[in-house]
């Protein structure tokens, strides 16, 4: 134990360089906000507000489980597509089989962490790349999605209480007019799940210490492929969490989408401050981070800008971000 108390950052408190990126990602939000609420007047209305905030409900999910990854110093490129496996999932067990929405949630959310697990154990047990690893179980999660929809979407019309229940506000009910959805509302939930496994528990002590030094973590006693494995079943969970998610919000499950989504997720999570070499990340800085790519993906929207532009840009952040980290990484060391 000792020697993964050396080996790693403390996680339950800031260690001074991830604060100060954290803070650097907050005040680009607010410059983000500044200019294109000067750039157009329609960006501040509060109907687009709420439109930031569904958009990054979904992403920010995915980012959330991402980030344990990333920290634990491997990569998830399926969380794109087991959300959307996770959607089909869902729909096929709320509007074929008829079962009650809980059910078809926990099995969502529950196909999900099947998909992680079957990640961890390919690359903890069987010791394959998690590039390698992801990228497969990216195309097999997307097929079993087509196969199992039968290449159409499924819609919830028999269930109008599906939707209502993610995009109603319980918010707008104590304060008349402040309709927020209750998607939103998950997505802080979530986060505070995830911040709290991440700084208060065993597993995330674990996946700061494997991914600083995993041979270290070995010596210490640690099992790390257990804990490894279940690193990437968190990740799935919350892939599975973001299936059941964007399935309420679109009221469909939409078996081609998806694809895409865990550049986004990445993208959110080394923006807030989660280094790529592992060992270092919160949950605060990924929020932040999720909300700089919604943020600034609805500006340009509101803007005009073509939708490749959009992506020309969104790729250019995700250059910008790397190479900051590897700066600070350097000046660490």
């Amino acid at each position: 134990m000792s020697l993964i108390r050396r080996s790693i950052p403390r996680p339950g408190s800031l260690v001074r360089s991830d604060a100060i990126q954290r803070v650097l990602a907050f005040g680009a939000l607010i410059v983000i906000v500044i200019f294109f609420s000067l750039a157009s007047p329609n960006f501040l209305q509060f109907d687009n507000f709420v439109g930031i905030l569904l958009a990054t409900a979904v992403v920010g999910v995915l980012a959330l489980g991402t980030t344990f990854v990333i920290i634990s110093g491997g990569i998830d490129l399926s969380i794109g597509t087991v959300m959307t496996l996770s959607a089909v999932i869902t729909g096929v067990l709320i509007t074929s089989m008829q079962l009650p929405v809980v059910v078809g949630i926990v099995g969502g959310v529950g196909i999900g962490g099947l998909a992680g697990l079957a990640n961890g154990i390919l690359i903890a047990r069987f010791k394959i790349p998690p590039f390698i690893a992801t990228l497969g179980m990216l195309n097999v999660a997307k097929g079993l999605a087509l196969v199992i929809s039968g290449l159409t979407p499924i819609y919830f019309s028999g269930t109008p209480e599906f939707n209502e229940g993610a995009m109603g506000s319980l918010i707008g009910g104590i304060l008349p007019g402040v309709d927020i959805p209750n998607i939103v509302l998950v997505l802080f939930g979530a986060a505070l799940l995830a911040s709290l496994l991440l700084t208060k528990t065993v597993l995330g002590r674990y996946t700061f210490a494997i991914g600083s030094n995993e041979e270290a973590a070995r010596l210490s006693g640690v099992n790390v492929d257990a804990w490894k494995a279940g690193v990437y079943v968190i990740g799935g969970l919350f892939a599975g969490l973001g299936g059941v998610l964007i399935a309420a919000r679109l009221n469909s499950a939409q078996p081609s989408l998806g694809f895409g989504y865990e550049l986004d997720a990445i993208t959110a999570a080394v923006i807030g401050g989660t280094s790529l070499a592992g060992g270092e990340g919160s949950i605060l800085g990924t929020v932040i981070g999720a909300f700089i790519i919604s943020t600034l993906t609805n500006g340009l929207r509101i803007l005009s800008v073509p939708q490749e532009w959009q992506t020309v840009v969104t790729g250019g952040i995700v250059i910008l971000a790397v190479y900051l980290d590897i700066i600070r990484r350097r000046r660490q060391t």
